[in-house]
């Protein structure tokens, strides 16, 4: 049987963890030929991934541009993506998420009539603007997608109820948990800043989303400066986004301070490092959301919604917003009050077992009719 030919597409750092396993996975296959194509939409840090999981791009795009803007990457790929398509010739394109980079994959395989898989569909708010563009990136590459790989029953749920037809939706676990399973087994440097003392108890900051630039940005960094110049046992640890809106106001709101140390963006490994080192993690990343939990690391989302409830719904995240008095009440009651942080660090993680990329590829080979059999999905806890 001719071998099934996909194509998976991304470009930002994020992506890359999360796609990485599944490449890994779906270049085992034999019955597979796979394709990468990346359009560097995060240069350096997506190079930092394919670095470290082994991965070399059949196409690179390399759009990105200084300063860029949403239409910049969106128009610079659109034509990146028509012109890979046309000499890749895949028979399904995968793409990730939410980002920029994935909504334009699947609007040029849609364009090119090409079949779509969207790898992590489902996820809502409800709010069009929280997160920005990300909501509707998403919702807008689940109407285009062909088969939808959901993480949770949760998303599945929100697909049924957007009226996708159920047998192209798939319940895989997610793929951030394989990476992470990944990168555990590999040899992690410190990355301890130095004058952080080896008993000090970790506050680690990643945030970096659109809507949290300007002034929620400098609300974020004064909550953090609070606790820095109150909290005698706690030592900030903010690797700081390359994107100067969160840089500047970072170093100009916490610079100085003794016990609040800004880093540049950390690679993958020293991330991991510090996520299990850490006290509590305070973030807007989705992908943080996900892989704290299996680090039994509580969480503190600093977004106003979140589209991972199920950390929530388990304990093990809190969403406060980028809120100034609420990021330093919360911080402090999970240094001082360890019942409260118990209730945060027990339980098994809702979002994956570390097998959602071969349950992809499973599903995909079922599809285009190269195995017999449906196979099993993940047994998502909150539905178990």
């Amino acid at each position: 049987m001719k071998k099934l030919k996909v194509c998976s597409v991304f470009g930002t750092r994020p992506e890359a963890i999360k796609m990485a396993p599944v490449a890994l996975e779906l270049a085992r296959r034999p019955q597979i030929d796979h394709k990468i194509v990346v359009t560097g939409q995060h240069r350096a840090m997506l190079d930092q991934m394919l670095s470290l999981f082994g991965l070399k791009p059949d196409i690179d795009l390399n759009i990105m541009l200084d300063r860029q803007t949403l239409t910049q990457v969106t128009t610079r790929a659109l034509e990146g993506m028509e012109r890979a398509l046309e000499t890749i010739s895949p028979d399904i394109v995968l793409v990730h998420g939410d980002t920029t980079t994935s909504f334009v994959g699947a609007l040029a395989s849609y364009y090119a009539r090409i079949p779509v898989g969207h790898v992590e569909a489902g996820l809502r708010t409800g709010d069009r603007y929280n997160p920005f563009p990300e909501e509707m990136n998403r919702a807008m590459i689940d109407s285009l997608a062909d088969i939808l790989l959901a993480p949770t029953s949760g998303a599945r749920d929100t697909l049924l109820a957007e009226n996708k037809p159920p047998e192209n939706i798939f319940i895989t676990g997610n793929t951030v948990i394989d990476a992470l399973l990944l990168a555990a087994e590999m040899p992690a440097p410190s990355a301890l800043p130095d004058g952080v003392p080896e008993d000090a108890r970790i506050i680690l900051v990643e945030t970096h989303r659109r809507e949290n630039l300007g002034a929620p940005m400098r609300e974020i960094c004064l909550g953090l400066r609070d606790i820095a110049e109150k909290r005698s046992d706690a030592h900030i640890v903010f690797p700081a986004h390359l994107n100067p809106a969160v840089q500047d106001v970072a170093r100009e709101i916490l610079g100085g301070l003794p016990r609040a140390h800004i880093l540049p963006p950390q690679d993958y490994l020293p991330f991991v490092s510090l996520m299990k080192r850490a006290r509590l993690i305070l973030t807007d990343s989705g992908g943080v959301q996900e892989e704290a939990p299996s680090l039994k690391t509580p969480v503190l989302v600093l977004r106003k919604v979140t589209e991972r409830p199920e950390a929530v719904a388990a304990g093990a995240a809190a969403v406060i917003g980028p809120d100034r008095e609420k990021i330093f009440s919360f911080a402090s009651r999970l240094l001082d009050d360890e019942v409260f942080y118990a209730s945060m660090t027990r339980g098994s993680n809702p979002y994956g077992d570390g097998l959602a990329s071969r349950r992809i590829a499973d599903f995909l080979l079922y599809k285009f009719n190269h195995a017999q059999s449906r196979p099993d999905e993940f047994a998502s806890p909150e539905n178990a």
